[in-house]
């Protein structure tokens, strides 16, 4: 999953005109590597929560921005599978009380 989430976020910056050419797992998001502002962060947050069904909040961008790739995608794919466990016991919760 990690993999996959990855290739979204890099081929969503490129498509944001981001040289990802040289970018690894270590790259930092923030001034160190990348270099994405507040907005470029807002806009990939909200393109990875389109695609993924998460959510992230507003105040969480000061530590994205501090954040590998690597540990970006982490946290992605932590909080993907989060939200498929709470739906998976939303709906066994549902289903009980069905019966």
């Amino acid at each position: 999953m990690q993999e996959r989430i990855q290739e979204f976020v890099l081929a969503t910056l490129t498509e944001m005109n981001y040289d990802v050419a040289e970018v690894t797992g270590d790259t930092d998001l923030g001034p160190a590597g990348l270099d994405l502002e507040s907005l470029a962060l807002a806009e990939l947050s909200v393109q990875v929560e389109d695609e993924f069904g998460i959510k992230f909040d507003m105040d969480e961008l000061e530590t994205t921005a501090l954040m590998t790739l690597d540990q970006f995608t982490a946290d992605v794919a932590r909080r993907v599978a989060a939200a498929t466990d709470a739906t998976a016991a939303a709906t066994a919760a549902t289903a009980g009380t069905a019966a």
